[in-house]
């Protein structure tokens, strides 16, 4: 019995699939299927049902992929404990991050290059996705760490966090709205976006969550116009007159570029928040635990 014919075995478990395992292992499919023949005659029971259109586990093989697993996490570890000594890393990293977040005055992409430069054995996979599925993933152990934003005011259980952007929203106008009546003001109270097509984040992100629930406790039911995952196209769509967006404040040199004005939503005030989370009982690998630390020294 061999480690690479344990990891083909859980790689086909995973993809349901010899042909999908085979490219995701970067190997010749008739070379993956004779592995785990051989590792099913060594063992003297099969362990995969392949008469369906997806593969499936038989009850030997069911019983069995917890000890598969386990035997690989174990030869991993211990390359990481030989690698330590000389300090070298190795290993994956599996990073999520919201969408426009990289572009904020946290410099993520300067990090994460940073970190490569340092250890250029550890390969990161970057995903861009909602708040609501990173944090699934992450409590799933799919993600090793996540930059989201927060819908509630407490972290969700299981989870840590670091704040990064604690931000007021804002409504964004254009000149000449009726909301910047009478001039000089600065604040709108939410109830008085009641009637108004509002742009915003889809649902699933922290923003969104944050304004439904501002809404609901001014007892305000929102009429939302356009929903866009980058808040560049947010402030686009509010260029050509299609609405109110509801966005953490602009940067100056924005509103400046685009001739927009912004409006500090009161009663309540909602604010827009990104964190960097990860389970609290810390990443699984030694590579995720030094990419964790490289951030937060980032953040001072």
């Amino acid at each position: 019995m061999e480690l690479r014919q344990l990891q083909y075995f859980v790689t086909v478990v995973e993809e349901a699939n010899f042909t999908r395992a085979a490219a995701r292992l970067h190997l010749a499919q008739p070379g993956v299927s004779a592995q785990i023949r051989q590792l099913e005659r060594e063992l003297g029971q099969p362990l995969l049902d392949r008469t369906g259109r997806s593969v499936t586990l038989t009850e030997v093989g069911a019983a069995v992929l917890p000890y598969a697993r386990a035997a690989l996490a174990a030869a991993d570890g211990m390359r990481h404990t030989a690698d330590a000594f000389t300090g070298l890393l190795r290993g994956q990293v599996t990073l999520g991050l919201v969408s426009g977040a990289a572009t904020h005055e946290f410099d993520v992409v300067s990090v994460l290059a940073d970190f490569h430069d340092a250890h250029p054995d550890v390969e990161i996979a970057l995903t861009e996705d909602t708040s609501d599925r990173m944090l699934a993933a992450l409590r799933r152990g799919e993600l090793d760490i996540a930059l989201l934003g927060l819908a509630d005011e407490e972290p969700p259980p299981g989870v840590s966090l670091r704040l990064v952007i604690d931000e007021p929203l804002v409504a964004v106008v254009l000149p000449g709205d009726p909301l910047l009546t009478p001039a000089g003001r600065t604040t709108v109270p939410l109830a008085e976006l009641r009637d108004r097509p509002l742009i915003s984040l889809p649902r699933g992100t922290g923003l969104r969550g944050v304004l439904d629930r501002a809404c609901a406790q001014a007892g305000v039911r929102p009429r939302i116009a356009f929903e866009a995952a980058a808040p560049q196209v947010l402030v686009q769509l509010v260029v050509r007159g299609l609405g109110v967006a509801v966005l953490p404040a602009l940067e100056p040199r924005t509103e400046a570029a685009y001739g927009l004005r912004t409006l500090e939503i009161t009663d309540p005030r909602p604010r827009g928040r990104i964190a960097l989370a990860w389970r609290t009982d810390g990443p699984a690998g030694p590579a995720a635990r030094a990419l964790l630390e490289r951030l937060q020294e980032a953040l001072g």
